[in-house]
Parts: structure tokens; C-alpha cells; sequence
């Protein structure tokens, strides 16, 4: 397998090619067109799977907006027959554009939001879609005052064949109740592809806030919660000394009224693994459990979406390769039709919250002091 960084999406040209690369796979033609939408801001290549699950929905692309010019060049690679636009404001504004995707800087996705919000349009980010606990407690506000759908594309769950194929087992109750979810987000890290907003922590939101929100969603997914806690939390920056403000690694303990988790995030994925990152779920139930291996098996079998079930029977290796991604269809589904059939709005904000707040309480996992002893 050829290596791969998540800049390569972007610079691949091609949207089903840069989707398979994040694990989307082509889903045959296209569908009937159901609803237009736009984008504004390209930073991130996640924004070729974002609109790749829209088209799978029925959405059309019809106008993007993006202020650099080479990333602006790619994506119109892919799309020639999209306009791209001078102002924001000519798709917020836009009569029949009823979504906006977005993959701008992390710290400027929810304001972006907010003002496809007030504009009475709906809104799908890429993760993270809020860096701040000041953010999130004015998108909290603007969505209950306009009523419009403020998706977060947690990609590792809704566009990972593994990870849906795990949901509809543990909704089947083939592992029991869910007791605990571990959650495994390693990333490589590639100093000369990042561009200088990567290494900055206001504008990234640190290391939880960032990669960390894919293991929130999971974590409140599988287990059911509704409320949920961080019990502790830390980050560290063990080995990017050039830019200090930076965190290469972060780790959290969850618990919510479903269950409990555990999460941890780094930029340590080593070149020798051939792919960014060694993504890892494991789901334990009261009958059983799940191991899922999404994106390679570093025991050497071909492929990807390696998900193992251990029950009171047996251990079976689950086949995932019919899998259909629903996130996007559902999504439009809730454009139209004002329900919450993709994501719920509570959901949605809960994860993220909790990725926020983990960064916040977080204590350095890079400098240790010895505790005081009494006398």
C-alpha cells in the first residue's frame, strides 16, 4: 500500500479518489438530484469525503468558496462545472443552495456556521467543528433560535465500513450490553506537508478537540450515553520541540450513563505502517466483544475494515464489504424532511463537548512532579 497523508487528498484532484483514501468507497451512480449545497473553505482534504456522502445523497455541488488559490485549483480539478465564488456570502445568500459543507481552518468552522445558520440554511462541518467552549455555547444558542441542522462529519463512524458494521452488531445485541469502548486514533504526522495553522493551537484547538472527537462520538455511539463526564484527561508535545504550543499526544477517561471509555490520540504513526494511522475500536459487552481494525491489519492480511467478533460461542472475522454509508442520504433526508434521522442536534454538540472539555482539563503528560510527602 502506497503511503499516504491527509494534504494528498487534497492534492490528488480526484473525489472519489481522495474519498477512498479516507475509506470511501465508490457506491455506484449517481443518485437522482435532490438538493443543492456548497462549500465554503477547502483546508482540509476530509472536504472530498464530505461531499462525496452529500452526492451519495442526492445533493448537487453547484458553488465553493475558498481564499486560496492553489487548494481552490485542485477541487475545481475534480468539480470544473462548480463556480467558484469571490464572497462567502454568494452561497450563505444563495436561493437554492439549502447546505453548506464546510473544511476551513478548525477555528473557523463554527463561525462560518453560525452564519449559515442565521442565514436559514443548514450546516455540515468537518471535525473538528468547534474549537472552544465559548464556540460551542453560541452555536448552541443560534441553532435552538434558528432550528438548522449543525452536523459534525464524524467520518471515523459514519463513513468507516468497519465501524457501521460494529454499530448494526451491538444494536443486534451481539456482544450484550456495552460496558467500555477504546478508542485508538494514531496519526502520521509529516512535518514539511502541514501548513503553519496545523502547529497553532488557537486555531486547531488541540490535540482532544481535534483527532479526539472522532473517539467522543464513538465512545457516546456504542455506549448509548445521553450524559456523559471526563474523568481525566492529558495532553503532551513529547516530540515537536520547534513548535511548542503543539501536542503530540493526549489520552481521556470517559463515563456516561451507557457505559465508560477510554480514548487516545497521537502524531506517532511511523512510515514502516504504510498508511496514516493504525485506527483502532474495541467495544466491550456483558456477551462478548469487538475488536475492529479499520484501516490495516498490521498482522499482514490485505484490506482493510478487519472486524473481529468474540462471542460465548466463538470468533468470527466479519465481513464488511456490502456495507452502504447512510450518513450521507440520511443528512439530506433531514434537510428535507427536519428530523434527525443522521445525527441527533443533542449527540452531535455532546460529543464535542466533551472533546472540549477534555482539552481544557487536561494536565501535561510530558513533564512529571513528584508529589509532596507529608512531614
Amino acid at each position: 500500500m502506497s503511503h499516504f497523508n491527509r494534504r494528498d487528498a487534497v492534492k490528488g484532484g480526484a473525489a472519489l479518489g481522495a474519498a477512498a483514501a479516507f475509506g470511501i468507497r465508490p457506491s455506484g451512480a449517481t443518485p437522482p438530484h435532490r438538493l443543492d449545497f456548497g462549500v465554503i473553505g477547502l483546508n482540509h482534504g476530509h472536504v472530498y469525503s464530505q461531499c462525496a456522502a452529500v452526492i451519495r445523497g442526492g445533493g448537487r455541488l453547484t458553488h465553493f468558496y475558498a481564499v486560496e488559490d492553489d487548494l481552490a485549483a485542485e477541487f475545481q480539478s475534480r468539480f470544473p462545472e462548480v463556480k467558484r465564488v469571490s464572497d462567502e456570502r454568494e452561497i450563505i445568500e444563495h436561493e437554492t443552495i439549502r447546505l453548506v459543507v464546510s473544511a476551513a481552518i478548525p477555528a473557523q468552522r463554527a463561525p462560518i456556521g453560525i452564519r449559515v445558520m442565521k442565514a436559514g440554511k443548514d450546516y455540515m462541518a468537518d471535525k473538528p467543528g468547534i474549537t472552544s467552549l465559548e464556540q460551542l455555547a453560541e452555536v448552541r444558542r443560534v441553532q435552538k433560535e434558528t432550528g438548522r441542522i449543525y452536523s459534525i462529519s464524524y467520518s471515523e463512524r459514519f463513513e468507516n465500513y468497519g465501524s457501521i458494521r460494529a454499530s448494526e452488531l451491538v444494536a443486534k445485541g451481539a456482544i450484550g450490553d456495552v460496558i467500555q469502548t477504546i478508542g485508538l486514533g494514531p496519526h502520521r504526522i509529516r512535518p514539511a506537508t502541514r501548513p503553519d495553522w496545523f502547529w497553532d493551537l488557537a486555531q486547531f484547538g488541540g490535540i482532544i478537540c481535534d483527532i479526539g472527537s472522532h473517539q467522543m462520538d464513538q465512545f457516546l455511539h456504542f455506549t448509548g450515553s445521553t450524559e456523559a463526564e471526563v474523568v481525566a484527561s492529558q495532553t503532551g508535545n513529547f516530540h515537536n520541540e520547534a513548535h511548542p504550543d503543539f501536542q503530540d499526544f493526549g489520552d481521556a477517561m470517559l463515563r456516561g450513563n451507557g457505559g465508560v471509555g477510554y480514548v487516545r490520540i497521537d502524531w506517532f504513526t511511523p512510515e514502516g505502517l504504510g498508511y496514516w494511522g493504525d485506527g483502532r475500536l474495541m467495544v466491550l459487552g456483558t456477551d462478548g466483544y469487538i475488536d475492529l481494525r479499520k484501516y490495516v491489519d498490521i498482522g499482514g492480511a490485505p484490506g482493510r475494515d478487519h472486524l473481529f467478533l468474540v462471542d460465548q460461542k466463538e470468533i468470527r472475522q466479519i465481513d464488511c464489504s456490502d456495507v452502504v454509508p447512510p450518513y450521507g442520504p440520511q443528512l439530506v433526508d433531514d434537510v428535507l424532511n427536519r428530523t434527525e434521522t443522521a445525527m441527533s442536534q443533542a449527540h452531535c454538540f455532546l460529543a464535542t463537548e466533551l472533546a472540549l472539555k477534555a482539552q481544557v482539563q487536561a494536565s501535561r503528560a510530558d513533564t512529571f512532579t513528584p508529589p509532596k510527602m507529608p512531614g
